[in-house]
């Protein structure tokens, strides 16, 4: 069985990976930069995320793809930011310090083009305030020929163990929705030592310009997010809970959660938190409402925590 984790005061307050959570919801990485493009908005309180998962982080600074990189489609997103960082030495000594750590949980990602590198990125963070790592294992591998990590179970495992074996903050592995068989690279990836899964990342897709032929996204293909991924995410969600489930692995789950409802969702399909971005874009304050319809869910069900809805899918008739 799944440590459950442990309920506070609030229904909405809990312990994720010894971490203090103000509300199940987590702010997803590459949404709000580096924290302080979400903190600093009129009306932000410190409850409403109980964690923010920071800008992709590589080794060395990243000018990023060219343009265009963002494109919206009927109902979602594409982008093909191409991880634009100023270098994980630039966020550890001139961003982290800038942080107000009192407000909510910040939590790294890291991303590499080797595993050497996924883990000297991981080295730097564990010697600083961040309270997590996630690792984005979607990079593609440049001494296998551009291969993502992510597509392949083996693959993400070394990357995960080579990051293990340097830190002791807590790792969370984001999953790609984009290989065969998710499952097994959840198992492996917990073999190999990671405490969470994000599940998923996002969903690779394309648009065209009718009018040129020509690709609208400078980089050809993009990652497709928001409400059109739902369904893929959910079920993803609940591939993986059981392996997840049997480890204790808690579940942080994402892919097009704009409502109360969505959240409700993926919560019930066994995530024990859930992601928020895309639709930040469109409702920055759209974490108030959330929380507020988790709650009234949980009072209106007889329930006291969230915790207690977490993977209670009901199979069967």
């Amino acid at each position: 069985m799944a440590a459950a984790p442990e309920t506070l005061h609030d229904p909405l307050r809990y312990r994720f990976l010894g971490m203090e959570f103000a509300s199940p919801i987590v702010l997803l990485s590459g949404c709000v930069g580096f924290g302080e493009e979400y903190t600093r908005i009129e009306g932000f309180s410190n409850t409403d995320a109980g964690g923010i998962v920071l800008k992709g982080t590589t080794l060395n600074a990243r000018l990023g793809n060219p343009a265009h990189r963002v494109y919206e489609t009927a109902m979602g997103m594409l982008n093909a930011i191409g991880l634009q960082n100023p270098g994980t030495d630039t966020v550890v000594r001139s961003i982290l310090p800038g942080l107000d750590f009192s407000e909510t949980r910040f939590i790294a990602n890291v991303s590499g083009s080797t595993i050497e590198e996924y883990a000297e990125v991981t080295r730097r963070f564990d010697d600083s305030p961040i309270d997590a790592i996630e690792i984005n294992i979607s990079c593609p591998n440049v001494k296998e020929g551009g291969v993502a990590f992510g597509n392949y179970p083996e693959m993400s495992a070394r990357v995960v163990a080579a990051c293990r074996a340097v830190t002791r903050k807590p790792l969370i592995t984001k999953l790609s929705p984009n290989q065969t068989d998710i499952k097994e690279n959840a198992r492996m990836c917990i073999e190999a030592g990671t405490d969470g899964l994000s599940v998923i990342n996002t969903v690779m897709g394309m648009a065209i310009d009718a009018k040129t032929r020509r690709p609208v996204i400078g980089n050809v293909q993009g990652g497709l997010s928001g409400p059109a991924i739902k369904p893929i995410a959910l079920l993803k969600v609940h591939q993986v809970y059981d392996v997840a489930k049997r480890h204790g692995v808690p579940i942080i789950g994402q892919g097009g959660i704009c409502s109360a409802t969505d959240a409700l969702e993926f919560i019930i399909a066994g995530a024990s938190a859930v992601g928020v971005g895309t639709s930040l874009f469109y409702d920055p304050m759209v974490c108030k409402k959330i929380n507020a319809g988790i709650a009234d869910y949980l009072r209106a069900n007889g329930m006291s925590s969230v915790t207690e809805l977490v993977g209670t899918l009901r199979l069967g008739q």
